[in-house]
């Protein structure tokens, strides 16, 4: 049709697209069009060619699917023309009156799986939800946000659903295919997906795509000798149908890994979306996110006891995200009912850190020997410490007991550079009391010295004494960086956890958020709850967190 809308897609989107490998493993920079252009193309490709099969989208957390893949992949669709409730049902069984057909293996329930017009199927599997690959028979899997996924829980769970059933569509190609993409990971656990770089045949990639342009000219010379009004000479066609057997069964085989910066997307994001980006975001999340280059890890940093497998973690509240019914925009309000490791019923102990430019809110409560960090929050220059107050206030509305245990030290004393008037501490109790809060302030003393600091942290972190810090992953995503690369010098005054950068103005290369200001509050917080647990007073009850 003449008035089809022309879709654009990017040179790697497009190699990936006419690569098509059996398993194709992306790590893209931001805005590449990872979820548009990689995953939605994909996901075409194999509900439309294998009618009636059963795919997955899988997810590390519910809520980031929620969040960060299914909106672009179906914005993508819609794009193309594909309406929900016409083409496609996510989160229930299609009606008769749609006459969709069944898929060839029909699920039990529909409340995770998007069901598309000709039969078939995919399962949004979560792995927050222990056993959401169980009895599966699946054709297909696509991962996006790798970083995040758990591979151990992968391998033992999802692939072997993807493996081994060649069921109907055994001659295709495609058939247990796999598509994962991601960012470049900073961090051990988040790195599996690398391995598939010396999977990954260069020769075998640089054949497939040779077959597609020796294709591609054969069909050109058909259609110009057709415009000619010429016959193409049989064995033209002879030589298409051999050449699509050999790339069907080389990519039967393929497993292909390539690393493309955002700068590929160059044409459609613009050179200022760059430049925007070196400024706003730290070196180390600018050479992984947008220039996609692998980057050492702070090894002998002040939390160098701190490890990803052992102290992050994801608490979602699924049932009530499920409630929402896929609706994205009920998604986006933000708030502690999406959580699922806060207790409601119990108060919030809090710990800040105060600057002239930027100020934070770490807050968190004891389950048995654990410190769950649940969230983090931190304003910048005209943003002071009144509305960091009121962004907790905001996020915890859904709170049941409006109580926070406040933590502070010297620092919050005689001082204001961040407020206009009183100290600190007397400016966040009347700011949480306007918010019908109740704020049990706890004095913790001077600073404790930086080399108590860290042997207190270091017991926690190995679970030798004190409480075994835990933190939200998704909740505490600047924070987490920041210690991650918190390091230690050595002057005068001992060892000392380097602030060095804190007083300094913000630039392109160092951003307020990724410096140790955040990491002093989650420091207090932890010497608080752990030197001086106000627990008993305020009827808190502990319990354990599995």
């Amino acid at each position: 049709m003449s008035d089809r809308p022309r879709i654009y897609f990017n040179p790697p989107q497009q190699e990936i697209m006419f690569t098509g490998a059996h398993t194709t493993v992306i790590a893209g920079g931001r805005r590449l069009g990872k979820s548009h252009g990689i995953a939605a193309p994909f996901f075409l490709r194999n509900f439309q060619r294998m009618p009636r099969s059963s795919g997955a989208f899988v997810f590390s957390s519910y809520k980031r699917g929620l969040t960060n893949t299914l909106p672009g992949t179906l914005t993508a669709l819609e794009s193309w023309g594909y309406k929900r409730d016409v083409h496609f049902y996510i989160g229930r069984k299609p009606p008769a009156t749609a006459g969709f057909p069944k898929p060839y293996i029909d699920p039990v329930e529909y409340e995770h799986v998007i069901s598309m017009y000709n039969g078939s199927i995919a399962y949004f599997i979560s792995q927050d939800r222990p056993g959401t690959s169980n009895s599966m028979t699946l054709d297909y899997i696509i991962g996006d946000e790798a970083k995040f996924i758990d591979y151990e829980k992968l391998k033992n769970e999802t692939f072997p659903a993807n493996g081994g059933f060649k069921g109907h569509f055994g001659n295709r190609s495609y058939h247990h295919s796999m598509l994962f993409i991601s960012d470049m990971p900073t961090t051990k656990k988040g790195s599996w997906f690398l391995k598939y770089e010396k999977e990954c045949d260069p020769e075998l990639i640089a054949t497939i795509q040779g077959i597609i342009f020796e294709i591609w000219k054969i069909k050109d010379r058909v259609k110009q000798l057709n415009a000619q009004g010429e016959t193409p000479p049989a064995y033209l066609q002879s030589r298409l149908r051999k050449l699509y057997k050999d790339l069907a069964a080389f990519r039967s085989i393929a497993v292909y890994y390539k690393e493309f910066s955002s700068i590929e997307n160059l044409l459609v994001l613009g050179e200022n979306y760059i430049k925007q980006m070196k400024r706003d975001l730290p070196p180390l999340v600018f050479q992984t996110s947008i220039l996609c280059r692998k980057v050492g890890i702070l090894k002998d940093g002040f939390y160098n006891n701190m490890r990803e497998a052992l102290h992050y973690y994801t608490a979602n509240n699924n049932s009530y995200l499920d409630s929402l019914e896929y609706m994205f925009d009920k998604v986006k309000d933000d708030s502690c009912l999406q959580d699922d490791d806060i207790d409601r019923d119990q108060p919030v102990c809090i710990a800040m850190d105060y600057n002239a430019n930027i100020n934070w809110i770490v807050d968190g409560q004891q389950h048995g020997r654990t410190l769950r960090v649940l969230k983090s929050f931190f304003v910048k220059y005209e943003r002071k410490i009144r509305e960091c107050v009121q962004d907790f206030c905001k996020y915890y509305r859904h709170q049941r007991n409006k109580t926070v245990v406040y933590y502070y030290d010297t620092t919050a004393l005689g001082s204001n550079y961040a407020v206009n008037e009183d100290d600190f501490r007397s400016v966040v109790c009347e700011e949480f009391e306007k918010h019908g809060w109740s704020v049990i302030p706890v004095y913790v003393g001077n600073p404790m010295k930086h080399i108590e600091k860290w042997l207190l942290l270091s017991e926690g972190f190995m679970g030798k004494s004190g409480l075994i810090p835990m933190f939200n992953r998704e909740n505490n995503e600047e924070l987490l960086l920041a210690m991650e690369q918190t390091g230690t010098r050595t002057g005068m005054e001992g060892f000392k956890k380097d602030k060095s950068g804190e007083k300094l103005a913000e630039t392109e290369e160092d951003k307020l958020e990724y410096r140790t200001d955040g990491t002093d509050a989650f420091d207090t917080l932890y010497i608080g709850m752990v030197k001086f647990p106000q627990f008993a007073s305020v009827g808190f009850v502990t319990s354990s967190f599995g």
